[in-house]
């Protein structure tokens, strides 16, 4: 657009034969376009390039005040953060203690459990033992008052005759009388 714009005035010194004339001189008439074209763009233009300017300056002065508000907002956000760390490590802090507090004690429950099993058992175990005892003892004393008595009866029946037989059945007729005797 600006070299469609050639005024014909020419900065010669002096008017060539006839007083009006071309200048074909490309760099002289560039510049005068380039500043005629500019006045007219400062003339006309100054309205819409200020209005341009001030919305420009009106758009940057927001986002730099919504940047700051968002910044504000992250600083917020991340003291907060930061607050819910501590916390949450506080709480990890305490959970991790009280689980070791509470494994310990589980730990010495079971303990004791064992140790009172182990003493039930040794109870039961020696219980058991006295029991085994008891009717190992009874069982002997059976078998020796069994061979005991078998012992005797093979001893009355070797000794045992008429005559023996006749004066124990006496003896103890006459025992069963003075029995009776004695309760009249």
């Amino acid at each position: 657009m600006i070299n469609a714009i050639n005024l014909p005035i020419s900065l010669n010194n002096g008017p060539p034969a006839g007083g009006f004339g071309l200048n074909t001189n490309i760099f002289e008439i560039n510049i005068i376009n380039l500043g005629i074209v500019i006045g007219l763009l400062v003339y006309l233009g100054e309205g819409v390039l200020t209005n341009l300017l001030v919305n420009r300056k009106q758009t940057i002065l927001s986002t730099i005040r919504d940047a700051e508000e968002r910044y504000r907002e992250a600083t917020d956000k991340l003291k907060q953060a930061r607050a819910r760390l501590q916390q949450a490590k506080v709480k990890a802090g305490e959970i991790r203690s009280n689980g070791l507090a509470r494994m310990e004690r589980e730990k010495q429950d079971l303990i004791n459990a064992a140790d009172e099993d182990s003493k039930r058992l040794e109870e039961s175990k020696n219980s058991t033992i006295r029991f085994e005892e008891q009717r190992a003892i009874e069982q002997v004393r059976q078998q020796v008052s069994r061979l005991a008595l078998e012992r005797v009866l093979e001893s009355l029946k070797s000794r045992f005759n008429s005559e023996l037989h006749s004066r124990m059945i006496d003896y103890h007729i006459d025992l069963i009388k003075s029995m009776e005797g004695t309760t009249d």
